[in-house]
């Protein structure tokens, strides 16, 4: 379907169209019922829901997911990451991310559990990579190269575990998922420790192709020569 243009009055009645049905996603989930029940508490003629969501609750849960990236990246801008370690800022960005979101726990349940159908997974793939890039962006991160792929990898990983912890953690100001979540970034840590101490013995990977196409120049059977083959 064709979507409407934006404008600056488009955008502001969608965005109180979404602040005013969140409430009844608790009870209706993310249905037309909902947004019908946020319509009329915003005093807003039904007809306009399709005029400002033609995609009807699905287009809803993409602007409920924006707009929670942007208060996100506007809060992490805010703040000193440059002066913290980086399991800090990553850690940082995943608290604000939550902590933002704790008036809406019940609409964030309700919205992994649509996510997870088959028709719905390829846009809940593209909304958690926007996020965990957003997160990695504020933190300073300035990687080109394939560490730019993994760490949003590793990243998407601590941050889906730590929001499934997040949805059902009941202690107070959500302590435990704070711990959780220092564990998922230490458990991280380790692994990017382990990676560095390889590269110590294992052989450059751009070297070791360097090294193949001169000795298949050369005739040469492998990419080591005696003294340098393992072993």
């Amino acid at each position: 379907m064709n979507q409407p243009s934006r404008t600056p009055r488009r955008d502001r009645d969608r965005l109180r169209l979404l602040e005013a049905t969140l409430p009844h996603v608790s009870f209706d989930g993310w249905t037309l019922a909902a947004m019908r029940a946020g319509a009329a508490d915003i005093d807003l003629d039904p007809a306009d829901l399709v005029r400002l969501f033609p995609d009807g609750p699905d287009e809803l849960i993409r602007l409920f997911m924006e707009d929670a990236d942007a208060r996100m990246d506007e809060e992490l801008t805010r703040r000193d990451l440059g002066n913290m370690r980086i399991r800090d800022r990553i850690a940082t960005a995943v608290r604000v991310r939550l902590e933002q979101q704790m008036p809406h726990r019940e609409a964030i349940r309700r919205a992994l559990a649509l996510q997870v159908l088959p028709q719905n997974g390829p846009g809940g793939l593209r909304a958690l990579y926007r996020t965990v890039d957003l997160m990695w962006r504020a933190a300073g991160d300035t990687s080109t190269d394939f560490n730019f792929y993994t760490k949003r990898l590793l990243l998407s990983g601590v941050y889906t575990a730590t929001l499934m912890f997040w949805i059902n953690d009941k202690s107070d100001d959500c302590e435990a998922t704070w711990s959780f979540l220092d564990r998922r970034i230490g458990n991280v840590m380790q692994i990017e420790k382990a990676k560095a101490r390889a590269k110590r013995w294992l052989p450059d990977p751009d070297e070791l192709v360097r090294r193949v196409v001169r000795r298949q120049r050369g005739g040469q059977a492998g990419p080591f020569s005696a003294s340098e083959k393992p072993g």
